[in-house]
């Protein structure tokens, strides 16, 4: 089994990898999507401040590989892409799972590439200021994000045109498909 873990800040672009990786064969699995549903599951509005105050509290109440933990069991078959590793705990979980079979892929563009692509997208978790978005990097960084992006086997810079970056993102996962 090959599983990617794929990390980045908001914004940079994590979502249009996922695209690639799906065209590519790889089964998707977001650590997001776990988050959201329990954020549902307990009636909170799906937006950035209700979701990521409840991950944040569940992190300060379960340890902060709990995210990780509870994606686990959604892992399966032989080419996976797990979207959303957050911090070092949630990497040492995938990695005792996982072992050698795990790769890491940080996906990094600018905080003002971000920013502005976060205002064309206009997703309902997403920070709709400057300062609601500085807020989320903060929040997000104290996690651990900006660790495990450090220490990620492979990473795709993504400050070109979204064709340049689909190109770039198709190479390294073919290379990481075998």
């Amino acid at each position: 089994m090959k599983v990617v873990c794929v990390t980045g800040m908001p914004g940079c672009g994590k979502d249009e990898l996922l695209a690639v990786a799906r065209d590519l064969g790889f089964s998707i699995v977001r650590m997001g999507d776990v988050v959201r549903e329990e954020a549902t599951r307990r009636g909170l509005p799906i937006t950035d401040e209700a979701v990521g105050g409840m991950a944040h509290a569940e992190r300060q109440a379960h340890g902060f590989g709990i995210w990780a933990e509870r994606t686990l069991p959604r892992i399966r078959g032989e080419h996976v892409l797990v979207d959303g590793l957050r911090g070092r705990a949630e990497l040492d979980v995938f990695r005792k799972a996982f072992g050698e079979g795990l790769v890491v892929l940080a996906v990094h563009a600018s905080p003002k590439t971000r920013y502005e692509r976060m205002m064309r997208r206009r997703r309902p978790d997403d920070a709709m200021s400057v300062e609601a978005f500085r807020v989320r990097d903060v929040r997000e960084l104290s996690w651990g994000l900006g660790d495990v992006i450090a220490i990620a086997d492979l990473v795709l810079v993504n400050e070109g045109s979204l064709e340049d970056f689909r190109r770039q993102a198709r190479a390294a996962l073919e290379r990481l498909h075998g």
